[in-house]
This record gives structure tokens, sequence and C-alpha cells, in this order.
């Protein structure tokens, strides 16, 4: 039996909601924490905790840490650290809200909502740009070793570390590049998804390239496109049974290993950026026993 939280390996739905909490100060968080970890959410629900409030109840996941702000050649990287993270999984957006609603409800008074953001899916699965996300995600049997950690003990086993940041495109500037500019900037042809052997070294595709780092730096990939009267953009997921990976990946982009920024600062900027650790379950249920609850 599985231990890790269903809709972490599950395919993306066709809406989400990623919901983002704060503690709010001088009220116990336990009740809270308890009431989400009483319900059952199959894939419908991810939940992820922040170093802040693990660090609160004097425990530690070893890992886990805050999102770092990171500056490049003309790019920054924020951090906006939150405490809880919730991705709200599913194909009907009533249903969706209202189990945000109900998840919001749970944690009061201890946690309030700093961030909420809704998602869909694109076509297939694409960028706002039109092109695939996520191409080169591990599958199967590679996915569960990219993805969920084991062989760790108990609590800790089945459990997941999450990256997630909010990106906002500029797609005026982006579709005003003539066609070769904008697939040299992905490293793919948006006609075939083909990857570019001659793209430049700032090409997306280039500096993610997982198998390129040593160790190999794969993660699993979750993205999924935003849009609302404050602008689009792609709320980037990606899950590891580290954080070490994604970040590694994360300073390459930003130019802090060879100099070289990634080509989606051309169009595109973070304007969030925390990490989690997403809990295991136990029949069925989050499993929150490796922070003493």
């Amino acid at each position: 039996m599985s231990l890790s939280q269903p809709g972490i390996l599950a395919p993306v739905p066709s809406f989400s909601r990623y919901l983002e909490f704060g503690v709010v100060r001088d009220i116990d968080p336990v009740i809270g924490l308890r009431h989400l970890a009483m319900q059952s959410f199959g894939d419908a629900v991810v939940v992820g905790l922040g170093p802040g409030l693990v660090r609160g109840f004097e425990r530690s996941i070893k890992g886990l840490r805050p999102f770092p702000a990171l500056s490049g050649p003309g790019c920054e990287i924020p951090s906006t650290q939150a405490d809880i993270w919730c991705w709200v999984r599913g194909s009907d957006r009533g249903h969706i809200t209202h189990a945000g609603r109900s998840i919001a409800k749970a944690l009061q008074p201890a946690f309030r909502c700093d961030r909420l953001v809704d998602g869909f899916k694109f076509d297939r699965g694409l960028d706002l740009t039109g092109y695939e996300d996520g191409t080169e995600n591990p599958k199967d049997d590679d996915a569960v070793d990219a993805a969920i950690t084991q062989k760790a003990g108990p609590g800790i086993d089945g459990s997941s570390f999450v990256a997630t940041q909010q990106w906002v495109h500029d797609l005026d500037h982006f579709k005003s590049l003539p066609q070769p500019d904008q697939d040299n900037i992905i490293g793919r042809r948006l006609s075939d998804n083909e990857e570019l052997d001659d793209a430049p070294l700032s090409a997306h595709v280039k500096r993610t390239a997982q198998e390129s780092f040593e160790p190999e730096a794969f993660v699993v990939r979750r993205s999924m496109p935003w849009a609302d009267k404050g602008g689009e953009g792609l709320m980037f997921v990606a899950f590891g049974h580290s954080l070490d990976a994604f970040e590694a990946q994360l300073r390459r982009m930003a130019g802090l290993e060879d100099g070289v920024v990634d080509g989606l600062f051309r169009f595109s900027h973070p304007v969030s950026g925390s990490y989690f650790w997403c809990p295991p379950v136990k029949d069925g249920k989050l499993d929150l026993s490796a922070i003493g609850i």
C-alpha cells in the first residue's frame, strides 16, 4: 500500500486551486493541523508543510529548508515562504471552490490564507506560450524514485518535498518575437515539440536538462497555467525526494553556475517561491507523527 499522498503522482487535473497559508501569531496551530489531518482527501488535495511551521513544533525534517531568494545577471528570484500549501485538484471548479473553503475553515483561526491562485489544464498540458510543459518528466517507477522518500523510517517514508513558484508571463512580448526566437528561448520547436540540438546555452531545456547535473537532478513537475485580472502565467510545482534537484536547476537558471541566464527570464519572472514537506498518509489520512501530531 502506497504511503504517499495520491495526488502527487496522479495526472495533472483539469482544474486546480493553490492555497498558501501563514500562521497567525499567538494562536496555537495544532488544532488546525489536527482538523486537516482528520480529513480523507484521496487524490483531490495535496498538503505541504513549511519549514517555519515544522520548527515551531521543535521538530525537524531532514532536508526541509526555506526557499532561497536568488539574484542572477538581470533576474531576481524571490522567496515568499509560506507555512502550509494546499493543492486542490479536480474536474469541476465548483467542487474545487468548496473544497478550498473547507480547508481554509478547518485551519482557522490559526492560519490565514495569503495566496490563492486558480490553475487550469491547457489543451494536452501546455504552458500558455503554447509549448508542452514537463516533457521530460520521469514516469512510473522512475517518478516514484524521483519524487517519493523511501527507506527513511516510519512517518517519513512516502513523504515528498515540493517547490512552488508563481510565474508571470509577458505573453505580448513573447508572441511578438519571431518563431525561431521563441523556439530558442524554450529549446524546442513549437510545431512538433522536438528538442533543438543547436539551441543556445540559455534555452530553458538546456538550463534544466535533468541528466546534465551531477548528481542527476530529476523532479516530477505538476505545473499548470493560471490567468486572472492581474495577468497570466504558470504555477510551477515540482516534487522531489529532496529539494536538492530543484535547487540545482534553479541556480543554473539564474546563471549562478556559469553566468548564463535562462531564456525564460526574457518574458517571464517569478513572484513567489516556497518549499514544503508533504507528509505521508496512513489509513488514507495525513500522517503527522514526524512532527509530533
